[in-house]
Order: C-alpha cells, then sequence, then structure tokens
C-alpha cells in the first residue's frame, strides 16, 4: 500500500504545475496577450509622446495596458480554478474585473486633469489611460478583434482628430507644442 503524500508535497506539486500552465492557458498564451497588449497600448502611448500632448506617455499607457491583462489573466485563472458549472460556494461575476478596472484608472485619470482658467485640461490624457485599459481587457480575455480595433480606431481619433481641431480652429496649434496642454 502506498504512503499518502504530505500535504506540502501536494502544494508544492500544485505550484509546479500552475508555474507550467499559467491561468489554464499556457505560457504562450499568456505572454502572447500580455505582449500584444504592450504592443496595442504602446501605440496609445506613442502617439501622446509623438505628439508632445499629455504626462501619460508610452511607458504609462503600456503599464496601464499590461495591467489591465494581467487582471483579465488572473480572473480567467481563477474562473478555471474552480471546476463545476453550478459550484455553491463561489459566485462567478466577470463584469466585476471591467469595474474594477475602470474605477482603478478612473482614479488615475483624475490626477491628471486639472481645471484651470475656466477649462479642463488633461481630459484627452485621461481617456487615453482608460483606452489602454480597455485594450489590456480586450487583449487579456483573449478578444483580439475588441482589442485591435479599439487600438486602431484610438490612434486615428487622437492623432487626426487633433488635425481637424487645429484646422477648424477649435484648438490652437500653439498648444501643440506644450506638455501642460491636452489635446
Amino acid at each position: 500500500m502506498p504512503l499518502p503524500e504530505s500535504p506540502s508535497s501536494t502544494g508544492v506539486k500544485t505550484m509546479i504545475e500552475d508555474l507550467m500552465n499559467p491561468a489554464g492557458l499556457g505560457w504562450a498564451d499568456v505572454l502572447l496577450r500580455l505582449g500584444g497588449t504592450a504592443i496595442l497600448a504602446g501605440a496609445i502611448g506613442y502617439e501622446r509622446e509623438v505628439n508632445k500632448v499629455g504626462t501619460a506617455g508610452l511607458r504609462t499607457c503600456m503599464i496601464i495596458g499590461i495591467t489591465a491583462c494581467s487582471y483579465a489573466l488572473i480572473m480567467i485563472a481563477l474562473m478555471k480554478s474552480f471546476p463545476g458549472e453550478h459550484n455553491d460556494a463561489v459566485r462567478m461575476d466577470p463584469i466585476r474585473l471591467v469595474e474594477a478596472v475602470t474605477a482603478g484608472v478612473a482614479l488615475l485619470a483624475a490626477g491628471v486633469m486639472v481645471f484651470s482658467g475656466g477649462r479642463i485640461k488633461g481630459a484627452t490624457t485621461g481617456a487615453s489611460m482608460w483606452l489602454a485599459a480597455s485594450i489590456g481587457l480586450a487583449a487579456g480575455l483573449g478578444f483580439w478583434a475588441i482589442s485591435l480595433a479599439t487600438c486602431v480606431i484610438g490612434v486615428l481619433i487622437l492623432a487626426a482628430l487633433v488635425r481637424v481641431e487645429n484646422a477648424l480652429g477649435m484648438k490652437s496649434d500653439s498648444a501643440a507644442g506644450d506638455k501642460d496642454a491636452d489635446q
């Protein structure tokens, strides 16, 4: 008769299995989702850096994106760790992930917004932070079409519409070089 495994050896075995198969997805998928998020959210930050507007640039948008992606991967892992569709001990509510990330990024975004001289400054920077988070959430959950479309449309809005606003006189061209102004 074989000896039963000790709780500590079972725990080590579980840790090794988790390390080999993160979030129940496999390393390739996890790295693809995190790396893809870094690239897509980085595109938003890159646009902010190139146009020299706002305070949330390349690194900030990438970090916000991969953090949101990481939370999505953690949620997937949690859902996979409770087998059975009708487990009464655990109630899964994936929308809470979206709410938590949105609330967290809202706090960061509020920190970059300033009301000065009757104008709000930093609103687009705050919105680009939310944009990076949504790209990360979508990629983390495996919704690549949503993540890519959000990135492309977001970059188009940030890069192209500022030129339209300037051409129509809605924004001054002098604000483009001002780090404190937000377009």
